[in-house]
């Protein structure tokens, strides 16, 4: 974590980096909030301490394509850091059907 944030310091694109995030509320959601993409597969796990938890309605609304949705007890927006074996097993879950 101190990597990435050393990154945006030491170049100073910690503003740049946060730009979608900021432009997503501005229309009335989160970043995502416009994108629709109902023939691509999708699997999503809700992490409690992420920025923006995502309602299970919401991804139903933007994604037609659902395989896999769940929310997971524990970790947030660097769930890759915070609980690997959590994200390892959820990635492996959620394609398995695509096999």
């Amino acid at each position: 974590m101190l990597d990435a944030i050393s990154l945006y310091w030491l170049t100073g694109t910690g503003a740049s980096s946060c730009r979608l995030y900021w432009e997503g509320t501005q229309v009335g959601g989160g970043p995502f909030n416009a994108v629709s993409i109902p023939t691509l597969p999708v699997a999503v796990t809700v992490f409690p301490s992420e920025i923006y938890p995502a309602p299970r309605s919401w991804g139903e609304r933007t994604f037609g394509n659902i395989i896999h949705w769940n929310e997971a007890d524990k970790g947030g927006h660097f769930a890759a850091w915070e609980q690997p074996q959590l994200l390892t097993e959820e990635l492996r879950t959620a394609f398995k059907v695509l096999r």
